[in-house]
């Protein structure tokens, strides 16, 4: 059974770095993955793209045959996209049952919150057998602004409700965010959705015309009671770990290593069948049972209370790391020099 995520999200929130930071990281851990891109518009690929769109249909050549703008030449592309569905199966069935595939949407956000052809993709992926999680970046500043803050609270959860998916809500770029300011609570009040009555005073601030809306919009989003934030820095080993836990455990998902791979004696089958069709105990009782590792008050000290003195642990232990792995080297080659040396002795005996 093929999984996957849909990597969807406003401009700029990092979709196709995320894509690109992720293909990296399975890359170095051996498991499998495979990208889509999906925006015809994206020209500028920075990862490995097993199916483009493009080889079916471009933003420009619909904007100049059709003498539409951006945004109803992207929706032109989704709906055509749709009604070539066949197009991406048979191309999808190419990468095997076993595969993990990445889907980059476009950054238009009424693709993902109003407008039916992606969602219609999307169930027709769920139907062909695909096990799929929605995954929302949005940047990590608009914590900074409580307007902001409320109006992506009300964008992931119009985006939910409309993809109908296993969702996973992103702050995206979580280690850039002092840059904006100061925050006016940790950042666990923000990832969790805590009481939003304590943005009134903010949201009255800023907006003082709009005081009943505020308290609205506040109240739909709580009577939901639907949304909530992991965070990202897409650089950093430990958060896409993080992160891809949490998807996994989402999606249902867990990895089943090949069958000669280094793991605890016992844990992983002989059998060199698919690894679809073979138990691993192992990874179902540590990666999809276990408890999730790590706190959001980790995070806040990692990027925004301590980060200067974490960089230079990181650093020190970049070059301890890095030590290690030369003398590793330098001692495998001085065994090799010796076993070479001594087989030269004995065959001059």
């Amino acid at each position: 059974m093929p999984f996957g995520e849909v990597v969807c999200g406003a401009p700029g929130s990092g979709k196709s770095t995320y894509c690109y930071g992720k293909h990296q990281l399975f890359t170095a851990l051996n498991r499998p993955i495979s990208i889509v891109n999906l925006d015809p518009a994206n020209d500028n690929i920075p990862y490995p793209c097993a199916i483009d769109i493009a080889s079916l249909i471009t933003l420009q050549d619909v904007m100049d045959e059709h003498g539409l703008g951006p945004n109803g030449g992207m929706l032109y592309c989704m709906e055509y996209l749709d009604a070539n569905f066949d197009w991406l199966e048979s191309r999808l069935k190419e990468l095997g049952s076993d595969a993990y595939v990445l889907f980059d949407i476009p950054g238009q956000v009424e693709l993902s919150t109003n407008h039916d052809a992606l969602k219609h993709i999307v169930q027709r992926l769920t139907k062909i057998g695909f096990r799929l999680a929605a995954v929302h970046l949005c940047d990590a500043h608009y914590v900074t602004d409580a307007a902001k803050y409320v109006s992506v609270l009300l964008l992931s959860l119009r985006t939910m409700l409309q993809l109908e998916l296993p969702h996973v809500n992103v702050l995206s770029k979580v280690d850039l965010i002092v840059q904006y300011g100061d925050l006016d609570f940790n950042l666990d009040f923000y990832t969790e959705v805590q009481d939003l009555s304590y943005l009134e005073n903010a949201l009255n601030a800023s907006s003082p015309r709009h005081v009943a809306l505020n308290m609205a919009l506040c109240s739909v989003i709580e009577d939901y009671s639907l949304v909530g934030f992991e965070t990202l820095a897409v650089e950093d080993k430990a958060s896409m770990l993080h992160l891809t836990r949490a998807i996994d455990r989402a999606t249902g998902y867990i990895f089943v290593p090949p069958h000669d791979a280094p793991a605890p004696e016992g844990t992983l089958e002989a059998s060199s069948v698919p690894a679809s069709t073979r138990p691993n105990t192992f990874s179902l009782f540590s990666s999809a049972a276990g408890p999730m590792t790590g706190s959001v008050g980790d995070v806040q000290e990692r990027w925004i209370e301590a980060r200067e003195e974490w960089d230079a642990f990181e650093r020190k232990e970049w070059r301890q790391e890095g030590e290690m792995i030369r003398e590793a080297r330098e001692r495998e080659k001085a065994i090799q020099g010796e076993r070479r040396g001594g087989g030269g002795i004995r065959e001059r005996k």
